[in-house]
């Protein structure tokens, strides 16, 4: 009997077992062989993309007015100066939104997120105290004009570059310090990893300098309303050409001013009022509007003044147009 099932067993048919033992010995390769994951394909954020090019023009932009102001020793007045540090502040601020943008995307770390924020924050901080400062010594130009240009003045200037450059970094180096919402994204803002009361102090200062910019402003056009009137008086000017000068310095003021609200009001507000769990686009649609203003500061605040203009003749084509060299300063140069 037992011969007979081994002849049985032997007369099974040679390629099933042939067959049997081949996909048992490719399975068993199979579970041997490391599976190789593709890496995920990087996807940049078009609007990441275009903060970073508004980063970029922001920094050529100031540059060029900060390397004016520090090597022209003619260019050494309080206003020269105040304006020196609104374009330093741009400009770190332009740094900033590229730095963030090749971290975010090259190099991600906690770390890396604090610091990028934290000099986003202080820039940005210390460019709005600057418009401030330019505000605040327009308004004592005119109204102590004739004890302006005294040591007073300029020892006052450096205190106020001090006040506004060392609150600017201290706002910054708080998420560094540990106010951020790494460890709570309960917390988070609208923008990660500042947190929510971060967040509120930044909007109602902000809108407490708004409010003191526009209270100076209305003082200063004032002040030109009363100034023009008495040139005009003085010169017998015509009722029209008085007009027209006072027209042109309050709606320089306005432009001045409405620009500057334009740019950072609706941020301001959405900053304050909205959490993390918000849409992204509504970050981006009102942070971007809040860095064009870095970008039109150099063009109402260096470029139009006429010190900076004669300095950028001179370094581009080596000579001042006789346009630039006779031109008064009328009420208006605000």
């Amino acid at each position: 009997m037992n011969e007979e099932l081994k002849v049985n067993a032997s007369a099974l048919p040679r390629s099933h077992l042939e067959a049997g033992s081949t996909e048992n010995v490719s399975t068993a390769v199979s579970s041997q062989t490391p599976v190789v994951e593709s890496e995920p394909e990087l996807v940049v954020n078009p609007w990441d993309i275009v903060l970073c090019t508004s980063g970029t023009l922001i920094s050529c932009e100031n540059v060029v007015v900060v390397l004016i102001i520090f090597h022209n020793p003619n260019l050494r007045a309080p206003m020269f100066l105040l304006i020196g540090s609104l374009a330093l502040a741009d400009l770190l601020a332009g740094i900033g939104l590229i730095v963030n943008f090749v971290f975010a995307y090259l190099l991600q770390s906690e770390a890396t997120t604090l610091v990028t924020v934290g000099l986003i924050v202080a820039s940005f901080s210390a460019s709005v105290c600057s418009l401030l400062a330019i505000t605040v010594d327009r308004y004592l130009s005119l109204y102590y004009a004739l004890t302006y240009n005294s040591e007073r003045t300029v020892t006052f200037t450096y205190v106020m570059l001090v006040l506004l450059w060392g609150t600017s970094i201290c706002l910054g180096l708080l998420p560094v310090l540990g106010w951020n919402c790494l460890q709570d994204e309960a917390t988070c803002s609208v923008v990660r990893p500042l947190t929510k009361n971060h967040a509120a102090i930044l909007s109602v200062s902000f809108l407490f300098l708004f409010a003191l910019m526009l209270q100076l402003y209305i003082q200063i056009c004032k002040i030109v309303m009363r100034h023009a009137h008495q040139i005009a008086l003085q010169h017998h000017f015509l009722a029209t050409s008085h007009y027209v000068t006072t027209r042109k310095g309050v709606s320089t003021l306005a432009i001045i001013l409405g620009t500057f609200a334009a740019c950072w009001i609706p941020f301001t507000l959405y900053f304050l009022i909205a959490d993390y769990t918000y849409p992204s686009i509504y970050t981006y649609a009102t942070l971007l509007p809040a860095t064009y203003n870095s970008i039109i500061n150099p063009v109402i605040y260096a470029f139009r003044n006429q010190e900076i203009q004669k300095a950028l003749c001179l370094i581009g084509c080596g000579c001042v147009p006789s346009s630039l060299s006779q031109r008064a300063r009328s009420p208006s140069d605000v």
